[in-house]
């Protein structure tokens, strides 16, 4: 038996490849899918089974692009009710793959139809438990991600489904299963998840909060609920387009991977009224950009912060690429639901200053130079999440998290100079092309963020370990 996690940093997902006997099966596959039927392939599989856990809203699930590949069949656990032809499995019922099984385990609570997968080895023995959302390293699945476009569940009530989950069909297994979550840290699914990606299900008995053994329902419910924040705007789209279905990617990619001269790209802005997204690293945004365009680099959560950013799924988007990456920018954006870029320009920026076009740029000063501003009292905005700045921040910093910023354009200051940071530039420098984008441009953005400031002796309020990552 062959169990493989396949992990995706930039969104912090796993999906998983089960093989035996010439047999495969993928859970919880994102929307890119040739590698899997690559790797199905390279080890003389036949992908058999799709399995997923519940309804995504952090993802695009690529189940429909598998199934119509390869034959599969897509499988959700009890109460789905998948707008496209799949199985709805009932608890408890089993599934072959080559020599193993596949046993289905009905864990509603982050979702109504939220399941746990239990994998048989091929001697027949109990290996692990694929869980979703259900259960997490270190936590367990939000309540309040779907629930308005699923059913119409409280949160709470949700919540003493999970409750009810956890205590009656995942506690009771055997303590060396191993656990094997959709998520990690960086997944706004869960608020405190561990960055390590398994663990055995007896030391989550014995370390994961949401597992203690003497826990009462009221007493889970208020630990889960405490901490939670507004889902990213983007997730309840993300569920529709998991249940009703969604275009092929490959059907995004010829619509999206054009390469614009500068001429065609500023034609093409002026009249689509396309969102313009550069995905280069803050360092190259700041030196210089085209007006009005945005800055999410590719080297970091991206898709997650295209999700919070773009407010408009169906947005048409133009990209601004290093060479040779429109295509992964492309692939990373459809994987939560982005599907309309419709161009992007060729030679990247060189190609817009060859062609003498306009550029605008971002003022940014080190740590050691905002230190030696401080003491003329400067307004300091923090664009990290209110967590993080709750934990640790300058003093008299204010705090505007970047999810907020559209929201809360009117408190940035107009007429005065303000100093921008976040925790290491990724993010202060999308709110400063955003702020650019708003015509104000009277703030430097700090280089290397919070990392930098906290080696400096800019006054900082004292440490307080966060009780929550979100």
């Amino acid at each position: 038996m062959k169990l493989e996690q396949i992990y995706t940093l930039c969104l912090a997902h796993a999906a998983y490849y089960l093989e035996s006997n010439g047999e495969a099966a993928i859970f919880d596959p994102l929307r890119e899918v040739q590698p899997y039927i690559d790797k199905a392939l390279s080890n003389k599989a036949t992908i058999k089974y799709v399995f997923e856990t519940h309804f995504h809203a952090d993802f695009v699930s690529g189940h429909l692009d598998l199934a119509k590949k390869t034959d599969a069949k897509i499988v959700y656990g009890p109460t789905a009710k998948p707008g496209f032809e799949a199985i709805v499995a009932k608890d408890n019922q089993t599934f072959k793959i080559g020599n193993c099984q596949v046993i289905v385990l009905h864990t509603p609570g982050h979702t109504m139809e939220s399941t746990t997968y239990l994998i048989i080895d091929e001697q027949g023995k109990e290996h692990g438990i694929i869980t979703g959302d259900t259960l997490f390293i270190g936590d367990v699945g939000r309540p309040d991600l779907a629930q308005h476009v699923i059913s119409d569940l409280t949160e709470d009530k949700l919540a003493g489904y999970l409750f009810d989950s956890l205590r009656n069909k995942i506690m009771p297994l055997s303590d060396d299963l191993i656990i094997y979550p959709n998520h990690g840290a960086g997944s706004a699914c869960g608020k405190k998840m561990s960055k390590e990606t398994t663990d055995t299900l007896g030391n989550q008995k014995r370390t994961n909060y949401a597992l203690r053994s003497d826990m009462t329902k009221e007493e889970f419910k208020k630990e889960l609920l405490t901490g939670l924040t507004t889902p990213p705007g983007y997730f309840p789209k993300n569920v529709l387009m998991n249940i009703q279905g969604s275009e092929s990617i490959d059907t995004v990619l010829v619509r999206g991977n054009k390469a614009l001269s500068a001429e065609a790209f500023e034609l093409a802005a002026n009249e689509t009224g396309a969102v313009i997204l550069d995905t280069r690293s803050a360092e190259e945004f700041a030196k210089g950009f085209i007006p009005n365009s945005i800055n999410i680099g590719i080297d970091g959560n991206f898709a997650m912060w295209v999700g919070e950013m773009i407010t408009d799924i169906k947005q048409e988007i133009l990209l601004i690429t290093e060479p040779e990456r429109a295509e992964e920018s492309i692939i990373r954006l459809a994987r939560v639901g982005y599907d309309n870029p419709i161009g992007y320009l060729k030679g990247g920026f060189d190609s817009w200053t060859t062609a003498d076009k306009e550029v605008d740029t971002i003022s940014r000063i080190t740590a050691e130079e905002f230190e030696s501003r401080y003491s003329m009292t400067p307004i300091v905005i923090d664009v990290r999440k209110q967590s993080e700045f709750e934990s640790e921040h300058v003093v008299g910093a204010i705090n505007i998290p970047l999810n907020q910023i559209n929201q809360k354009i009117s408190e940035f200051p107009m007429d005065q100079t303000f100093i921008l940071h976040c925790a290491g530039g990724y993010r202060s420098m999308i709110a400063a092309s955003i702020l650019k984008s708003r015509g104000i441009e009277q703030f430097v953005d700090v280089i290397g963020g919070m990392t930098d400031i906290l080696k400096t002796n800019i006054p900082k309020t004292e440490y307080i370990c966060p009780t929550t990552l979100l």
